[in-house]
């Protein structure tokens, strides 16, 4: 099994080529380069691995939620590139690659979602499989779901927008706080690939980011109408 994937949600721009389990990955903070970026990387980590793109078996995404326009560029070069070579797509959440992007099994995950709020989830690995505690949604920190229990890892840009207020929400549950962590392709292609080997990749038309806020592109006085 050989998959392509790639995250644009958050201002990191990651890649993967994942081949049964063996990665060769790629990060870096591109803050509004990913289009400009994507493609010339893409091709670089293609060669190093003496593959082209028509020898994957599918290609995995960042879904969302996280930055409206980097979704829309993820899920645009995803669907191009599955279109050309006639593979099929999957989307993976994008909280629940950070999840697994923290190394940890108890997570917490926030990405700042500007405008005073933050998408979180919370999740537990029970052996290779992630149990929903909380599925994606928008939240203001101070209103982000409470979890059971101690010993969660907060992880991702939330905690770093909100130093004081989520810890604060979470007083008496947290481990650790991992403000750095984000969602990579190294995990989305893990993530993708039990979808894949049951045959539920989506044709590259169906594949659609996942943005939560609807209306994203209003003013916050506008939002509420």
């Amino acid at each position: 099994m050989k998959i392509l994937a790639l995250d644009t949600s958050t201002e990191y721009l990651s890649l993967a080529l994942w081949q049964d389990g063996t990665v060769l990955a790629r990060d870096l903070h591109a803050g509004q380069r990913h289009a400009e970026l994507m493609l010339p990387l893409l091709g670089e980590m293609l060669a190093e691995a003496g593959l082209v793109l028509k020898d994957m078996d599918g290609v995995a995404f960042g879904a969302g939620p996280g930055s409206f326009t980097g979704l829309r560029i993820g899920c645009g070069v995803a669907q191009g590139l599955a279109f050309g070579a006639g593979l099929p797509v999957v989307g993976v959440g994008t909280l629940l690659a950070l999840a697994a992007s923290s190394g940890h099994d108890k997570v917490i995950a926030c990405i700042d979602a500007r405008m005073g709020e933050v998408y979180h989830a919370a999740y537990v690995r029970e052996g290779a499989a992630w149990q929903v505690i909380h599925v994606p949604g928008l939240y203001a920190p101070q209103d982000a779901p409470l979890v059971d229990g101690a010993g969660w890892i907060g992880a991702g840009s939330g905690w770093l927008a909100y130093p004081e207020v989520l810890p604060l929400r979470y007083d008496g549950k947290l481990r650790q706080v991992m403000p750095d962590v984000f969602p990579h392709a190294r995990e989305i292609a893990a993530l993708a690939a039990p979808l894949f080997v049951r045959g539920e990749g989506q044709a590259a038309a169906e594949a659609a980011p996942l943005y939560i806020r609807n209306k994203v592109a209003l003013k916050m006085s506008e939002r509420s109408t």
